[in-house]
């Protein structure tokens, strides 16, 4: 029970069913955006034919509502001359105008004419009727009809001359011919036909009533002009202005029905105007063409989708490294503490055990005082050693303290060090090598305690046959250069981006007691802190080797 209260608690299965549940929905955002596209593809496929339509029946309008009304600009005194030029200017800009017939009518209230459609005394006949067309050579082909051959038309002459005298029945001084009696009147519309005869001034109109109603009217003959324009929709050139939603646009007859080919996944179609109406547009795309377009849509969205996710990823992968590293910081914070305590109780120990000997010790020697008071000395500074970094490196890591630069001979602040190394550790087989011109600009206090850290640790992990330990202290262009090489028990490379961070002991039977993981940790921020750099190489089992770099200073004197 004691055990578990000391772990940090690591509740896993809430991180664990965020990244399920953002995983699903990035699933189901995914499926529903793909479906969401689809769907306005379709209802697009339906809605932008309009488009289509509009842009590729532009020609016909054109000739429809603009060019036929030119007609009525000559007042019905067209000849064929003047009429070959009117027609042949139709068809080459309208390829869909395949074949006109021009009728050159004569309307008159005399009796001596037999031909044509009389009606009371009006009499309208056709006086000559001759067609125009392309020919495959593109050549403009002029051909004037035979009685015959212009018989096979008559319905649709007779039927125009019936609607022209109905309406000159109802015409008096004050008709205004609106836009509907107009189309009503002078235009007939049949499949692939349009018929239209010229619109005659209000006068005139006027002029053939009384001729048609009056016997009394003096004998008169008028021109009229009526054209006949067949058409061929198939010739009509289509505008496909949405081609990443149509694959293929026909026109075809309206009777041809629909499509049955699988190969196609959408289709669509729409019925052309007026005189084109017995044919249709014919809209279609495969599915592969589609899912290219559902593609292209889909990837930005997906790629916003996929972002997000990513995001919510990260942020539980942050989650997670944050409980993992607060876990691995409360078990370094509880290792130091009992390390530190254990530091701490060691030399407390030995100090109450000396102190309760003297205490109910009646005669003490001279030899025991001088025991007694050795053993109190030394553990007093290893307790102030052990206080006095804890205490510098909480300052230098908060830059609470500014570093005491000194000018300083290089040989002359190593030589004590390694005296004292020799007193110290009389098993090390130690040696060093000092070769440099220049003198340190550094705080020696600090720097002492980086040798002293680095030569401990040289002699404390290192097995009782390999106590061996080389300083080399040499210099280049910029930086001093110290090396503090060891045959120790050497250090993992996966570990040595850890060694400096505070706490961190490198787990191994010499870091069982007596650590508390803040030596090389400490090294590091004073190198920091005098503005140098230290690195490490070492190969397990065969040793280490620390290298400081420190900013080179004046030239000895």
């Amino acid at each position: 029970m004691a055990d578990n209260q000391l772990k940090y608690r690591k509740n896993f299965g809430l991180l664990i069913a965020f990244v399920v549940l953002v995983t699903i929905l990035f699933i189901v955002a995914m499926l529903a955006a793909r479906s969401m596209i689809i769907n306005l593809i379709e209802t697009e496929f339906n809605i932008k034919k309009i488009e289509v339509f509009d842009k590729s029946v532009q020609p016909f309008n054109e000739f429809f509502n603009g060019k036929i009304p030119e007609i009525s600009y000559y007042q019905g005194y067209l000849d064929s001359v003047k009429a070959a030029e009117y027609v042949e200017g139709v068809v080459r800009k309208y390829p869909f105008v395949k074949e006109v017939y021009f009728y050159d009518i004569n309307i008159t209230n005399s009796d001596s004419i037999e031909a044509g459609i009389r009606y009371n005394q009006l009499l309208i006949f056709p006086k000559n009727v001759i067609s125009f067309h392309l020919n495959k050579d593109n050549k403009f082909i002029v051909q004037r009809n035979q009685s015959e051959e212009a018989r096979v038309f008559v319905d649709d002459f007779n039927s125009m001359v019936l609607k022209f005298v109905g309406f000159l029945e109802r015409v008096t001084d004050s008709t205004r011919m609106s836009d509907d009696d107009i189309y009503k009147v002078f235009y007939t519309l049949n499949a692939g036909k349009v018929t239209y005869m010229n619109i005659p001034r209000l006068a005139d109109l006027m002029t053939y009533k009384k001729m048609m109603s009056s016997s009394d009217v003096p004998i008169a003959e008028y021109d009229q002009d009526m054209f006949m324009f067949f058409l061929d929709p198939s010739k009509l050139q289509i505008q496909n202005v949405v081609p990443n939603l149509y694959e293929k646009i026909e026109i075809l007859p309206v009777v041809s029905g629909n499509i049955t080919d699988q190969n196609y996944f959408f289709h669509t179609e729409l019925a052309l105007p007026g005189s084109l109406s017995d044919y249709k547009l014919q809209y279609t795309s495969s599915e592969k063409f589609i899912n290219t377009e559902i593609n292209r849509r889909f990837f930005p969205v997906s790629l916003g989708i996929s972002l997000i996710y990513l995001i919510l990823i990260l942020i539980a992968y942050l989650i997670y490294r944050n409980v993992t590293i607060n876990g691995r910081l409360f078990q370094l914070q509880y290792d130091f503490i009992n390390n530190l305590t254990h530091e701490f109780k060691t030399p407390v120990s030995v100090i109450k055990i000396a102190g309760n000997n003297i205490q109910h010790s009646d005669n003490l020697s001279r030899g025991e005082q001088q025991m007694y008071g050795k053993i109190l000395d030394q553990e007093a500074d290893k307790l102030n050693s052990l206080m006095n970094k804890l205490l510098s490196f909480a300052q230098i890591e908060n830059k609470s303290i500014k570093p005491l630069k000194e000018e300083i001979d290089v040989e002359e602040f190593c030589a004590p060090i390694f005296e004292a190394v020799k007193l110290k550790y009389p098993d090390l087989n130690f040696s060093y090598q000092i070769g440099v011109q220049n003198n340190m600009v550094v705080d020696p206090t600090l720097l002492l305690s980086v040798f002293q850290n680095m030569i401990d640790n040289a002699y404390k992990y290192s097995e009782p046959q390999h106590k061996y330990l080389n300083i080399d202290v040499q210099q280049n262009k910029k930086n001093f250069v110290i090396k503090f090489k060891d045959q120790g028990i050497g250090i993992n490379k996966k570990e040595f981006n850890s060694i400096f961070k505070k706490f961190y002991r490198v787990k191994n039977q010499f870091n069982q007691q007596g650590s508390i993981g803040l030596g090389l940790a400490f090294c590091k921020e004073i190198v920091d802190f005098m503005g140098g750099d230290i690195k490490v190489e070492s190969v397990l089992n065969e040793g280490t080797t620390f290298t400081l770099l420190l900013p080179i200073g004046p030239k000895k004197n």
